[in-house]
């Protein structure tokens, strides 16, 4: 399956009048949820970030005589923008699992795969702990990876790496629950590591585009279940002695 097809699918039918809902409510629910939060502690998070980033120049002897104030209250507010992107689709998206995968899976399947198999190997209690894994591996990337924020080349690529990561992980497994068996799942996942590595970091670099990451989370959640399902379809043609087998 071409990743970039699976993208312009995606894309075509995120419009789609069953598709528009499932697009604006779990986004409206996150930008309500931590706009509120920004706007409550926003300018007093900068504050304090810059006088961290302050005392951290401060200490660097060839730096000490430079006034870095309006630096570190720059650089200050961006990070906390580059923090409260993801945080937003990442609250979105975990609101369109719960709520809405289940309908854009049936979205996908009846109009491109109606002749595949449901097999079923995945189901709500899988879908919870693929969630927790998700999000203890971000937490535990960010905090392995913490010293390299400050390294200036990095520290832009670091969280996109990570969402990279972590947005594959949210959306594959409810992308294949319904018509996957469980090691049907570990294959395809384990076969097509990189093409949904790329996925998960195009979707993380997207979520920054102005207006067109409020339609992202749809929109790839679509392209990731039309990716995987057609990932299921060839792999079941091409090992036809196991395509009718039922996995326990």
């Amino acid at each position: 399956m071409n990743v970039f097809r699976s993208l312009a699918y995606g894309l075509l039918n995120v419009l789609h009048p069953r598709m528009l809902w499932l697009m604006i409510w779990p986004m409206l629910v996150a930008l309500v949820l931590w706009g509120t939060v920004a706007f409550a502690f926003w300018t007093r998070t900068a504050l304090w970030l810059a006088s961290m980033f302050s005392h951290w120049l401060d200490a660097a002897s060839f730096l000490a005589s430079l006034d870095t104030g309006h630096v570190t209250l720059i650089a200050a507010n961006v990070l906390l923008f580059l923090l409260f992107v993801p945080i937003v689709y990442l609250t979105a998206l975990f609101i369109l699992g719960l709520f809405g995968m289940q309908a854009m899976v049936e979205h996908v399947a009846r109009r491109a795969y109606p002749a595949l198999e449901r097999r079923h190997g995945g189901g709500a209690i899988g879908s919870g702990w693929n969630a927790a894994v998700a999000i203890l591996g971000m937490l535990l990337l960010a905090v392995v990876t913490l010293p390299l924020w400050l390294v200036p080349p990095l520290w832009p690529l670091i969280p996109v790496a990570i969402l990279g990561w972590g947005n594959q992980r949210l959306l594959r497994y409810d992308a294949l629950a319904e018509h996957a068996g469980r090691e049907e799942m570990r294959r395809v996942f384990r076969g097509h590591r990189g093409a949904l590595y790329l996925l998960g970091v195009l979707l993380a670099l997207v979520a920054y585009v102005p207006l067109v990451g409020l339609v992202a989370p749809v929109w790839f959640g679509l392209a990731f279940i039309h990716y995987l399902l057609g990932a299921l379809a060839a792999e079941r043609a091409y090992s036809p002695a196991t395509s009718h087998v039922p996995e326990s």
